[in-house]
């Protein structure tokens, strides 16, 4: 399979939606430093190494929309993000924004809270004392929540991807393999398939399987224990996530009816899921049939989350959750159940919402039918 090659339209309206924000807020530009939200605004696609390692950031305003970095992403910055100016920095962001904003009347800037860290927003309130740095949540992910074909066609072939590896890697798998062996393998198939894993893979056997997280280890694989392989693939800048629970031969003791509840609890929640439906209504029809089999404690974590540009975004489907799904949303549905000591099951599908009802975006395969 060939890697398809993306080609970014960056909607002009995602920018006038950004400024019809800025408007209503009484705010002079917005800084924009998550990685996702950058690219999803700009094209940009270079990626951040670390929390303290940034490639660039956004900076837009009523007239201008402006790709701040440095001299190593400034040829990128031109070839990713047509239209939009290219500001190359030496001295930081701090600089960068400093050089923006001296001179103007842009005094109240807006940035991203959950994406610049304590020391880099006080880097910036001494260098820039004229600016009142004003936080602002949520607002691109919203817009990102809701994908357009083009990302709906990206987020399918990653699907695609991860599927054709898990299906090469499943089928070989034997007793005395380890864990971390598989994860392996995981990682240089969807490297050969694709642009790499869009999260570390989960090979969890056993035991080990009721971590819903476990970080692959040298245990080996033994018959009749349940095995979750958790995997994504990352094409294009979208993402995947799929969960499998597979035996090597018959399940032992009480895994088949564990994994029976856990689909039957799945296929209920894809089923029952549409626009306009409560996002903690869609995690209780799963959590419901889990708690009557007596497993609800077992059940930890959130049925599901949204997925695009990152692997964890908005919506989340949980308890707790109640903004209501909207069409063209992706979520993840992925109900588990984990006995400690024992080992666990979880299944995950990824799911389209539609206007009607949804489009199950997984293909419907290695599932058993005990």
């Amino acid at each position: 399979m060939e890697k398809q090659v993306a080609i970014y339209r960056t909607p002009l309206k995602r920018l006038m939606r950004i400024r019809a924000v800025l408007r209503a807020r009484v705010l002079d530009a917005f800084l924009v430093t998550s990685p996702e939200n950058r690219r999803y605004l700009s094209g940009f696609t270079a990626e951040d190494a670390a929390i303290n390692e940034s490639s660039g950031a956004l900076f837009i305003t009523p007239a201008e929309a402006v790709v701040l970095t440095d001299g190593r992403y400034g040829a990128q910055a031109g070839l990713d993000c047509p239209g939009w100016r290219v500001f190359i920095y030496q001295k930081g962001l701090k600089e960068a924004v400093k050089r923006l904003t001296d001179g103007t009347k842009v005094k109240r800037v807006a940035y991203e809270p959950e994406y610049i860290t304590c020391a880099g927003l006080d880097s910036l309130k001494k260098t820039c004392p004229q600016i009142d740095f004003v936080p602002l949540q949520g607002r691109i992910e919203t817009m990102r929540a809701v994908k357009s074909p083009e990302e709906l066609g990206f987020i399918k072939a990653a699907i695609s991807a991860a599927e054709d590896v898990f299906e090469e890697i499943s089928s070989s798998i034997r007793p005395g393999m380890t864990e971390k062996e598989i994860a392996l393998r995981i990682v240089e198939g969807l490297s050969r398939r694709a642009d790499g894993p869009s999260f570390p893979p989960i090979v969890a056997s056993g035991p080990n399987g009721a971590l819903p997280h476990a970080i692959p280890a040298e245990r080996p694989i033994r018959e009749g224990e349940p095995i979750i392989i958790d995997m994504g693939a990352r094409l294009d800048g979208y993402s995947s996530d799929m969960t499998r629970t597979i035996f090597i031969g018959q399940p032992r003791p009480p895994f088949k009816e564990i994994y029976k509840m856990v689909r039957k609890a799945q296929i209920a929640a894809q089923d029952t899921i549409r626009a306009g439906m409560a996002a903690n209504a869609v995690d209780k029809t799963a959590r419901d049939i889990i708690n009557a089999a007596g497993y609800g404690q077992m059940f930890n974590h959130s049925l599901g989350h949204g997925i695009g540009l990152a692997v964890h975004e908005a919506p989340v489907l949980s308890p707790r959750a109640k903004k209501t799904l909207k069409p063209g949303m992706v979520v993840t549905i992925e109900p588990g159940i984990y006995l400690p000591g024992q080992g666990g099951v979880r299944l995950e599908n990824m799911v389209y919402v539609e206007e009607r009802g949804r489009l199950v975006l997984s293909r419907d395969e290695w599932f058993y039918d005990f």
